[in-house]
């Protein structure tokens, strides 16, 4: 299977939007849709589409983060927000396509270093991520409190 990877531009939001619903259930098409929108506009940021057949199959989402990430030293550092391939087309190496060309555009921004982080519960990115070349960092349990 070859399925092209290309850059999502500002009329891409609700496709991909659409993919991902799919991994983000606790929110909207309509609120991703929204998000992508913004996101894409901004520019200092990259998502992109793995297409068949003019089919969108996966997306990869990724930033700059200026902020402090854990494991890294350096600023900014291109982080992996969201990556996303639908089932009947997974371990075809589509994820590792689409984090390839978010680490190319993230060392075009001038990153040296380039982080992500997934749920304690989810082996399947735990997975991924280590075969992709990632090392663990840090493991945390975030807490809230209601004031």
């Amino acid at each position: 299977m070859q399925a092209i990877m290309r850059k999502a531009m500002s009329g891409d939001a609700k496709t991909v939007a659409g993919l991902a619903i799919k991994m983000w259930k606790s929110h909207t098409v309509e609120e991703l849709t929204e998000e992508f929108s913004d996101y894409i506009s901004k520019g200092n940021c990259v998502v992109v589409l793995a297409m068949l057949d003019n089919c969108a199959i996966g997306f990869a989402q990724c930033g700059l983060r200026h902020d402090y990430v854990e494991g890294t030293d350096t600023s900014p550092v291109g982080y992996l927000e969201g990556i996303f391939v639908e089932e009947d087309y997974r371990k075809n190496g589509l994820a590792k396509d689409m984090l390839d060309v978010c680490q190319k555009w993230a060392k075009e921004q001038g990153c040296t270093e380039f982080a992500s982080d997934c749920e304690l519960v989810n082996e399947d990115s735990l997975k991924f991520h280590l075969k992709m070349g990632f090392e663990e960092a840090n493991r945390i349990i975030c807490f809230t409190k209601k004031l």
